[in-house]
C-alpha cells in the first residue's frame, strides 16, 4: 500500500520548508546527579529547534512553538518556545553543571543582567551550518548567532567589565547543536544544493561551514565547546511519512536518512579530534557528543521502555510541527510513553535520557 497526501499534495513543499530544525523526571534526580566541578561560570548555546528556547518568539516567522500544547509538562504549562512538551537537553545540562535550571533565550528583552551572566541560548529552531538553509523558513543563522553573542559579550563588558567578562567567557560552557535542517529541510527538499553537491560533496560544505563556526567561538574566548552530532534522521516520524514506502502501514526507520548521519558524524567526529590536537597546548577542549546512539536506541529498542518511538505525540504524530501542533491538535494522554513529542522533536524524557546518556562527555569536557 502507497500513502498518499490528498490533503497536503499541493502544501507538502512549503511545511517542509517550516517543520524541520534539526526527559521527565525530577528536580532532585538533576540535582543528585551534579558535577562537582566548580568551574563553569555559564552555559552558552547555538544551534537549531533542538536548542531553541524561544528565541523564535521575537523574529518574524512562523516556525514558532510559544503556544499550546507546547510546553504541556514544563513549569506551570508554559509553552516558552521549547519544541517539546518540557525541558530540552541543554536545561538538563544547565541543571547539572549548577548554573540554572533553565537556559533563557537571548532575545527575552526582560533578562537580567545576572540571567545573562549565567549563560544564554543563541539558537534559532530552523537554522543550520548551511546559509541556505536559515532563509527557509526566516530563521536566525549561525553567522547572525554569532553576532548575536559579539553583542552579548558587549552588554557584559558594560555591566561587569572587560577583563571579568573575558574571565566569564573562559569559563563557560558552550553547545552546539545543528545540521539535521541542513540535510532533511535543505539538501532533500529543495534542489539547489543537490545541483552542486552530491552527498558527500555535501557533507564535507556543512563539515567546512561547521568548523568555522567552531574557530571563531574559540577566537571568541571559547575554552570547552560540546559539539552535538546528527541523530539518526531517518527515524524522526516526519522523515517515516514523507519518505517511506508505505509509512501508515509499516513505520520503520528510514535507513538512508539514518547512514548519511551516521557518515557525517563519522567525519565530525575526525575534524574535532584535529582541532583538539592542535588545541592541546591551550588547555582548550572542543569535544563530540554523540545523540544518535541513544535515540537510535530508543527509536529500535534496544533500551527504555517507550511504547511508541515512531509516531509523535502531538496530533496524528505523522506531520504535525510548530503551527500544525497547535491548541486544536489532540495530543496523547502520557508524553513519557512518547520518544518524540511533534513529527520532529523529542520528549522531555527523550531529552533526559540523551542528557543521561552524554554525562560522561560532559565530564570530560569541564573537568579542571
Amino acid at each position: 500500500m502507497t500513502f498518499t497526501f490528498q490533503s497536503f499534495s499541493t502544501c507538502i513543499f512549503t511545511i517542509l520548508f517550516f517543520l524541520f530544525a534539526s526527559y521527565k523526571t525530577t528536580a532532585r534526580n538533576i540535582a543528585s546527579a551534579k558535577t562537582e566541578s566548580p568551574s563553569i561560570s555559564a552555559i552558552l548555546i547555538f544551534g537549531d529547534s533542538t536548542a531553541d528556547p524561544g528565541n523564535n518568539n521575537y523574529i518574524n516567522t512562523p516556525f514558532r512553538s510559544n503556544f499550546s500544547p507546547y510546553g504541556k509538562d514544563f513549569v506551570n504549562q508554559t509553552a516558552t518556545g521549547r519544541f517539546s512538551n518540557g525541558r530540552l537537553a541543554n536545561d538538563f545540562i544547565a541543571k547539572y553543571v549548577g548554573v540554572k535550571d533553565y537556559v533563557p533565550p537571548y532575545l527575552d528583552p526582560t533578562l537580567s543582567i545576572e540571567e545573562l551572566m549565567s549563560g544564554v541560548s543563541f539558537a534559532s529552531a530552523g537554522s543550520g551550518f548551511d546559509p541556505l538553509t536559515p532563509t527557509i523558513s526566516n530563521v536566525i543563522s549561525i553567522s547572525e548567532q554569532m553576532e548575536h553573542f559579539k553583542e552579548y559579550q558587549g552588554k557584559l563588558e558594560a555591566a561587569i567589565g572587560k577583563d571579568k567578562t573575558k574571565e566569564l567567557i573562559n569559563n563557560a560552557l558552550f553547545f552546539v547543536s545543528a545540521g539535521t535542517n541542513d540535510f532533511v529541510v535543505n539538501y532533500f527538499t529543495i534542489p539547489i544544493r543537490r545541483k552542486n553537491y552530491t552527498i558527500p560533496g555535501y557533507m564535507n560544505f556543512v563539515l567546512q561551514e561547521s568548523r568555522q563556526f567552531f574557530q571563531g567561538l574559540l577566537d571568541q574566548g571559547a575554552r570547552r565547546i560540546g559539539v552535538v552530532g546528527l541523530p539518526p534522521m531517518g527515524c524522526l516520524p516526519v522523515v517515516i511519512t514523507l519518505y517511506g514506502e508505505s509509512p501508515i502501514l509499516k513505520r520503520d526507520c528510514i535507513n538512508n536518512f539514518s547512514s548519511i548521519a551516521r557518515d557525517y558524524n563519522q567525519m565530525l567526529q575526525n575534524e574535532l579530534k584535529n582541532m583538539q590536537s592542535k588545541l592541546q597546548a591551550s588547555g582548550s577542549r572542543i569535544a563530540y557528543m554523540d545523540v544518535f546512539g541513544p535515540l537510535e536506541d530508543m527509536t529500535l529498542g534496544r533500551k527504555y521502555d517507550f511504547e511508541e518511538v515512531s509516531n509523535g505525540c502531538c496530533g496524528t504524530g505523522l506531520l504535525e510541527a510548530s503551527f500544525m501542533c497547535n491548541p486544536k491538535s489532540l495530543v496523547c494522554a502520557d508524553a513519557t510513553k512518547y520518544v518524540f513529542w511533534d513529527s520532529i522533536h523529542p520528549t522531555e524524557k527523550s531529552y533526559y535520557l540523551v542528557f543521561q546518556a552524554l554525562q560522561p562527555a560532559i565530564d570530560a569536557l569541564v573537568k579542571n
